[in-house]
């Protein structure tokens, strides 16, 4: 994703804050079955070194879990947080399986309460 609109779009869909970043999906709804991803990551998590070493470890994570456990035809954006950079890639994982497994129960159409 690269347009500011799908990005503010997402914001208004499910969240999934975890230690190291918040996820947040939104369905499109336009028939298109592909999963996609964006980044951000905000000045106060630090300078531009630490910004884009942040989002290199997103972009990883989002490569190796979302083509598995994403949900298809949603755009998902993970916003990188301050412990993010100090926290291990492990945990990262973790966390990012948990997000997505609480994003996806959420958009399912048979979620809530029997």
């Amino acid at each position: 994703m690269t347009r500011r609109a799908d990005f503010l779009a997402a914001n208004g869909g499910v969240r999934a804050p975890m230690p190291g970043f918040i996820l947040q999906m939104r369905q499109r709804g336009d028939g298109d079955p592909a999963i996609r991803a964006g980044y951000t990551v905000t000045k106060k998590v630090g300078n531009a070194v630490v910004r884009n070493r942040m989002k290199r470890r997103l972009r990883a994570l989002a490569r190796a879990a979302l083509p598995v456990s994403g949900v298809t035809g949603a755009d998902h954006v993970l916003i990188g947080r301050g412990g993010g950079i100090e926290r291990s890639f492990a945990d990262m994982v973790r966390d990012l399986d948990k997000a997505l497994t609480k994003v996806a129960r959420a958009a399912s159409p048979h979620s809530g309460p029997k």
